[in-house]
C-alpha cells in the first residue's frame, strides 16, 4: 500500500505541477492568445499584460517545486500543500464570481470544475500521507 501512495504522491505532483507550468508559459509566452480561448480580448493595455504575467511566473515557480519534490522527500508534504492552496484558491476564487457575477465562458466553468477535483485529490492524497505518518 505505501508503494502505491508514493506512486499517487509523484502522480499528483507531476500532473499539478505540470499543468501549472504549461498554462503558466502559455500566458507568459502569448497572453492574448491564451485569453482569447475564452473569449478575453486584452488588447495592448501594457500594465494589463504585466497583471496578468506577475502571477503566471508564480505559478509557474510553484508548478517547478511540485515536479522538484517528486525527487526531495522532504518537500512532498509542502509540494501538496501548495498544490491543494493553489487548486482550491482558484476552484473557489471562480465559483464564488459566478455566483456574483454571473456565467463566464464554458472554458472557465470546465477550468473551475478541474481545478476544484484536482484541488480534493491532492488534499486526499496529503491527508492520507499525514494519516499514515502520524502527522
Amino acid at each position: 500500500m505505501k508503494t502505491i501512495l508514493s506512486g499517487a504522491q509523484k502522480a499528483f505532483l507531476l500532473v499539478s505541477g505540470g499543468l501549472l507550468i504549461v498554462v503558466a508559459t502559455f500566458i507568459l509566452a502569448s497572453p492574448n492568445d491564451f485569453y482569447a480561448s475564452n473569449n478575453i480580448e486584452l488588447g495592448t493595455n501594457v500594465s494589463l499584460l504585466n497583471e496578468l504575467k506577475a502571477p503566471a511566473g508564480l505559478l509557474f515557480a510553484a508548478g517547478a517545486f511540485m515536479i522538484g519534490a517528486i525527487f526531495v522527500r522532504k518537500q512532498v508534504d509542502t509540494a501538496l500543500a501548495l498544490a491543494t492552496l493553489i487548486y482550491l484558491s482558484y476552484a473557489i476564487s471562480r465559483f464564488a464570481s459566478m455566483a456574483l457575477d454571473g456565467m463566464p465562458a464554458t472554458g472557465l466553468v470546465q477550468a473551475a470544475a478541474f481545478e476544484g477535483i484536482a484541488g480534493l485529490a491532492c488534499l486526499a492524497v496529503l491527508t492520507i500521507r499525514r494519516t499514515r505518518s502520524g502527522r
